[in-house]
């Protein structure tokens, strides 16, 4: 048999990104903008739980498709550190932002245009918010590196990690920054709202978070006796 992949293994990995990226930002920004429609039902935990489940059930539906990025700053981060063909990245990115797009568009037909259908936008100084987008983005991606790459973590709680970080920065950051993390999930409602204040900050603090997360992680998982294959200490 020929060791080669299938011709369309790229597109359905992709296919499989949009998926999981319509869902977050289906679920997660419909949760800011029921919560809003219904005085508060949701409520701010809700919002983030929301946000924390959602990616969590999404990466043990698809992980095994395609790694449930779900997130152009993942993405970008894994094929920085070595962890992912540089040549996919295209068409994940893709699958990303459109699938964000359209889930935005889907919620303003279902919704109209209420809670800027959950676009980011600082409450804080734009710095503020920067530093947090960096910060919480460099945690999340330091832990889907540690449950995604190293084989001494328990693979099989990479759903509950991964969903439980997003929630937990989501619980106590959405408010200042809106606790983004991922230019896709920032941008599809910024471009249907058509709300661009600062939306460099959900590009520049996540992908910077995200890169230096995986390399940080990289560097300390190593010690004498692991990885030295890899020659990553």
């Amino acid at each position: 048999m020929s060791n080669n992949p299938p011709p369309y293994a790229l597109a359905r990995k992709a296919l499989a990104e949009a998926v999981g990226t319509f869902a977050l930002v289906f679920a997660g920004c419909g949760a800011i903008m029921v919560n809003k429609l219904s005085d508060g039902a949701v409520t701010h935990l809700g919002i983030g739980a929301t946000f924390g489940l959602v990616i969590m059930v999404m990466i043990y539906a698809i992980g095994h498709i395609s790694g449930a990025h779900f997130n152009p700053a993942v993405t970008l981060a894994f094929a920085a550190s070595g962890r992912f063909a540089w040549k996919q990245v295209p068409a994940y990115v893709s699958g990303q932002l459109i699938a964000a797009l359209v889930a935005a568009w889907v919620l303003l037909q279902l919704f109209g245009s209420v809670a800027e259908l959950g676009a980011t936008v600082p409450s804080g100084s734009p710095l503020q918010s920067l530093i947090l987008e960096t910060i919480l983005t460099f945690f999340l991606m330091f832990v889907i590196t540690a449950v995604a790459t190293d084989a001494r973590a328990v693979g099989q709680m990479a759903g509950l990690a991964i969903g439980g970080t997003v929630a937990l920065e989501a619980i106590f950051a959405g408010p200042i920054s809106g606790a983004s993390m991922n230019p896709a999930r920032s941008l599809g409602p910024a471009l249907v709202a058509l709300q661009f204040e600062h939306l460099w900050i959900y590009f520049v603090g996540p992908i910077s978070g995200a890169l230096s997360g995986a390399w940080v992680y990289r560097w300390v998982r190593c010690d004498d006796n692991a990885e030295s294959a890899e020659g990553c200490c």
